[in-house]
């Protein structure tokens, strides 16, 4: 993957003058001790997850420090990726597909990976640092610590307290690991106790205020957004194309698009309350426990009030199988509502056919909701938490993994603290929906959380003094 470097500076404009200085030392730092290495990143994805996400934006402030970073995706066939969602799964403690993890899944796992690490080899180069991306990278670790490289594997995913399914999963991962130097975690939480604890690293993950994701809209832009993508109804007619701005700074138009919404001719209408959950189609995310809690209690909600449950796509993720099956069960379960309510519900694949593209979308559909909603049942972060206090919404989000680490419950947003109880999330709902100057408190004190903890200066400064440390 090709990544355009980003100056860290541009940054700096958001942050007060300590923490821009320290920013540019760390620029500085890193040009030094890195001079002469690479430092590689290899995941899954390309696109349509948090990962890829953020090494999108970090990488680009990296290269744009003067440091030489560069990203490789792995190839892998379905088994292989059905094998890992697997893993996905049990390390955050659920059984998922209930599947074994016996000889032939481990052969098929080496055999994968052996086929990637022929060619990786041939790119990395003795000293340089590598960074592994989850349990689909594990079993790359010993090959690329024999041919010289420093080996860093980072899990994005965990669960507070283990159980037999973390087991599972550390069982099968354990022998991938023995060569790795370093490890990161998001969460203290999730480090199992036989890993060497001088070897751990916490980071948690950041977002890029600048990038389509989270860059600022007007109104205006975000109406225009939402009505090209064919995700609100205001019966005005034609509306002019609404220009933004690209990673890299380039200009550029959000195309029309038929067909985002399962029932494209029921959009909600423009002036609708939206309580809005954008995710992957995954069952850990809990999109059909969102939609039960909605259509259990919508006629105790205002009538303006509608439901958007978007995610990717799911032919634009490569590496997820399940997600058809998850947004294949959320259609047959709005189908089965009662016409009244199932107006009131929407269903939206984002399109993943252009990244940029996707991401201001979803950047308009979180700033245009009212409340944004994260009910996942387990979550190692939850970046579109990150996400929507950035834009100043307030969000009702599941108390469980990182989200307990965003979210302070009552200031900077509200908790379920029962992700399987959903009269406590339509509690939640109710609440913001009827207080908007509570709702306003909340998504302004959102928003002055991330500045102060969740931007990638912070996530930068924490990269680059563990590869320094790691390369001396």
């Amino acid at each position: 993957m090709w990544i355009d470097p980003l100056p860290p500076e541009r940054l700096a404009a958001l942050l007060v003058p300590e923490r821009a200085e320290q920013l540019r030392r760390t620029a500085e730092h890193a040009r030094e001790a890195l001079a002469g290495r690479v430092v590689w990143n290899v995941n899954a994805t390309a696109q349509g997850g948090g990962v890829a996400e953020m090494l999108q934006s970090l990488l680009a402030y990296i290269r744009g420090a003067g440091v030489d970073a560069r990203w490789l995706v792995l190839r892998g066939d379905p088994p292989f990726f059905t094998l890992t969602k697997r893993l996905h799964h049990l390390l955050h403690g659920s059984p998922g597909d209930g599947g074994p993890l016996g000889d032939a899944e481990r052969a098929h796992y080496e055999e994968v990976l052996q086929d990637n690490l022929e060619a990786i080899v041939h790119e990395v180069s003795p000293g340089d640092a590598v960074l592994l991306h989850d349990p689909q990278t594990a079993g790359l670790a010993a090959g690329l610590r024999a041919a010289g490289a420093h080996v860093v594997w980072r899990s994005h995913v965990g669960r507070d307290e283990d159980n037999e399914h973390t087991d599972r999963a550390w069982e099968f991962l354990r022998p991938y690991l023995a060569d790795v130097e370093r490890f990161i975690f998001s969460r203290a939480q999730y480090v199992p106790e036989w890993l060497p604890q001088d070897r751990v690293t916490v980071i948690p993950p950041s977002i890029d205020p600048f990038t389509a994701k989270n860059q600022e809209l007007t109104g205006e832009q975000v109406r225009g957004i939402l009505l090209s993508a064919g995700l609100v109804r205001d019966g005005a007619g034609e509306h002019p194309p609404v220009e933004f701005t690209r990673r890299d700074g380039r200009p550029d138009v959000v195309g029309r698009h038929t067909g985002v919404l399962v029932d494209a001719a029921a959009a909600p209408p423009l002036d609708a309350r939206l309580v809005v959950q954008v995710s992957r189609w995954d069952r850990l995310k809990d999109m059909a426990g969102v939609l039960e809690a909605f259509t259990r209690h919508v006629d105790d909600l205002p009538g303006d009030v509608h439901l958007v449950l978007a995610g990717p796509e799911v032919s634009g993720v490569s590496d997820d199988p399940e997600g058809a099956e998850v947004l294949a069960d959320c259609i047959a379960r709005w189908r089965r509502l009662e016409p009244a309510c199932r107006e009131r519900v929407h269903l939206a694949e984002l399109p993943m056919d252009d990244i940029d593209e996707n991401a201001i979308i979803v950047n308009a559909l979180q700033r245009h909701a009212y409340v944004v909603v994260q009910k996942s049942l387990v979550e190692g972060f939850g970046l579109t938490v990150t996400e929507a206090m950035w834009k100043g919404r307030p969000v009702v989000a599941s108390a469980v993994g990182g989200i307990q680490d965003q979210i302070e419950d009552g200031r900077t947003g509200l908790l379920v603290h029962d992700p399987t109880d959903l009269d406590e999330l339509a509690r939640a709902l109710e609440r913001l929906l009827a207080d908007r100057d509570l709702a306003d408190r909340i998504g302004a004190a959102g928003r002055r959380r991330v500045l102060d903890a969740f931007l990638g200066d912070r996530h930068l400064r924490q990269y680059v003094t563990l590869i320094e440390e790691l390369v001396r």
